[in-house]
């Protein structure tokens, strides 16, 4: 007996209807057709390959990759009714080697014996570790399952190459507003979401939570829900109020997974890079929200004083060290005061490279290059017998020159790393080297 859309959810009920009533309004309310879904126009507007994947019911293996409620689920559950596939929904929390591979049993005999492909759907897929994941591979690989993954992680970070390979990876993106709009004012007239119930909305209210719900149509949905349930249970007409919509949102929770991490800090090392504090102190402030750990912040913003900022402000550095100490000491909620004046100043400081730039040229250089050896003159004088070996001779004591300067050979090799910009006191650093440089020609 092939297994019910719903059976996943409660086993305990008798009908699929009487499931139906205890669902989520956003199960409730899964599209039947691509009319009825909203988003994602990218990957499937008329053309598109993931598209044409399921109009040709031609694909054998996909990975759905975005954050939460952006329709990774609902779109799985589409192409198994597109494509008249079963679907079963198994998650990467729960589920086990031994739920998957009965799962491949029951499939392998539907497709045996009435020709009917099983679509396996994998939520959270990246919490699957290598050994569970390469169990599919076999049975992708003969066409046994069709498999749909879905992550709310960076697939390329928590998913093996050998099941990547085999896959059509697609990103979707969270929501926009006018989807979110779109995505309440079509439930609020579908029959499977309220039966019995006139639903209206007022338009403050829609776009109170097409705004707030971060993209999250799901979350979107569980509000309205919360302000229908909440109303009065004997009427059948319901108007739901840009009050009913702000008391039936929960606080907002950032998306900030691996890819967040990484992606929120490299938008703050370029925001500070590209000499915008606002934007900085913005991304500063995500992180911040989200829980980030304040100590690894201090310590990209005292790497960045010295690699972005370097000698076009020398003192970019001494904040950002005495910031990270500080942080260390104070702690938060007062340390974001400290961040955040750490980061105003690297923001707004000139910027220079040209340190980092040199130390990458000379390491590079003794990479590839034969080492060269220290000359005789540079060589330490210092203990016993050093004097025999021609350690220091002839070397050349700066401090007993005018402007403490004298020509002599550092390197044996003539070869120019450091080359300062016109930036801040660079300048400055750089006039002066030009000088000596053109000395000692």
């Amino acid at each position: 007996m092939e297994q019910s859309l719903f059976e996943n959810f409660d086993n305990n009920y008798t009908s699929k209807e009487e499931t139906r009533e205890v669902l989520p309004l956003a199960a409730r309310v899964r599209p039947r057709n691509f009319s009825e879904y909203f988003g994602q126009e990218h990957l499937l507007a008329e053309g598109k390959l993931l598209r044409k994947a399921i109009d040709s019911d031609s694909f054998h293996s996909i990975i759905l990759y975005g954050p939460p409620g952006c329709g990774k689920t609902t779109l799985a559950e589409l192409i198994a009714t597109i494509t008249g596939s079963a679907f079963v929904r198994l998650s990467g929390v729960l589920s086990t080697v031994s739920d998957l591979r009965k799962e491949i049993f029951t499939a392998s005999n539907r497709l045996r014996n009435s020709g009917k492909k099983t679509i396996i759907f994998i939520d959270e897929i990246h919490r699957f570790n290598r050994a569970q994941q390469d169990v599919l591979l076999p049975d992708i690989e003969k066409g046994t399952i069709r498999f749909i993954g879905a992550t709310t992680q960076n697939p390329f970070f928590f998913i093996v190459s050998p099941l990547l390979s085999r896959s059509l990876v697609f990103k979707l993106e969270a929501l926009d507003k006018e989807n979110i709009s779109k995505i309440i004012l079509h439930v609020i007239s579908d029959d499977r979401a309220f039966p019995g119930k006139s639903i209206k909305i007022s338009e403050d209210a829609l776009n109170f939570l097409a705004e707030n719900c971060e993209g999250d149509a799901r979350r979107a949905l569980n509000a309205l829900e919360i302000a229908v349930l909440t109303s009065s249970k004997n009427s059948t007409d319901i108007f739901i109020s840009k009050d009913d919509a702000v008391s039936s949102l929960q606080e907002k929770a950032l998306d900030y997974g691996d890819d967040g991490h990484y992606d929120t800090i490299s938008a703050f090392i370029k925001s500070m890079r590209g000499s915008d504090p606002d934007s900085a102190i913005y991304w500063l402030a995500k992180m911040l929200h989200a829980g980030e750990d304040i100590m690894f912040i201090a310590r990209r913003i005292v790497i960045f004083a010295s690699e972005d900022i370097g000698n076009a402000d020398p003192k970019a550095l001494e904040i950002a060290v005495a910031a990270m100490k500080a942080v260390e000491m104070i702690g938060m909620p007062e340390a974001r005061i400290i961040l955040a004046q750490a980061v105003t100043y690297c923001a707004s400081a000139p910027k220079s490279n040209a340190s980092y730039i040199a130390i990458d040229e000379a390491m590079n250089h003794i990479k590839e290059n034969r080492i060269q050896s220290v000359p005789l003159h540079l060589r330490d004088s210092h203990y016993k017998g050093a004097e025999k070996l021609g350690h220091g001779k002839g070397y050349k004591y700066p401090h007993d020159f005018n402007g403490a300067f004298v020509e002599q050979d550092y390197m044996p090799l003539k070869k120019i790393y450091y080359k300062p910009k016109d930036s801040g006191f660079e300048i400055k650093i750089k006039d002066r080297l030009s000088k000596l440089r053109n000395e000692n020609k």
